[in-house]
């Protein structure tokens, strides 16, 4: 089945793709978060839509859900997925901007590569944006927070609050 518990490795540790022709097709759903911190009045220019390059929050999430569309050709052995839905979310505070990204599919396989990579992408897109004014942003906190479906079932990250 694979090597060393990794599905991505075959029993000799040869990358592959894993093959997902004999499951069934389920509703899968992931969620994955990130926070960028900057400075405060960089988040300030974010709440009051004067950051010259125009509607960061607007582009970033549309950013996120077109990253999230073409996962499969950023990330070599992903598949190609039929997405039902991609929402992100971003939520500005006082020095930082939070994101999530929930994303749905009915099909053989999870979704979680699709919510990171969204969630990725559209903290990139708010540091691009706005690293005229602030170089210092970091991207932090990039993780999976949920998935449920498949065989697997629901899993949850212990600090994520319920």
């Amino acid at each position: 089945m694979d090597s060393e518990g990794f599905t991505h490795l075959d029993g000799e540790g040869r990358a592959r793709m894993v093959d997902v022709g004999g499951k069934d097709a389920t509703h899968r759903r992931a969620v994955a978060r990130a926070r960028i911190v900057m400075k405060s009045d960089t988040a300030t220019a974010l709440i009051s839509g004067t950051v010259p390059k125009g509607d960061v929050l607007a582009v970033a999430r549309v950013a996120g859900i077109q990253a999230a569309k073409r996962t499969s050709e950023l990330i070599p052995l992903c598949h190609p997925l039929m997405l039902s839905s991609v929402v992100v979310d971003l939520a500005v505070g006082e020095a930082w901007v939070d994101i999530e990204v929930i994303a749905e599919t009915i099909e053989r396989t999870g979704v979680e590569m699709e919510a990171l990579t969204a969630c990725s992408v559209a903290a990139l897109t708010v540091y691009d944006m706005c690293k005229s004014r602030d170089r210092s942003m970091s991207i932090e906190s990039l993780g999976l927070y949920e998935k449920s479906g498949g065989y697997s079932g629901e899993w949850c990250r212990d600090d994520h609050p319920a």
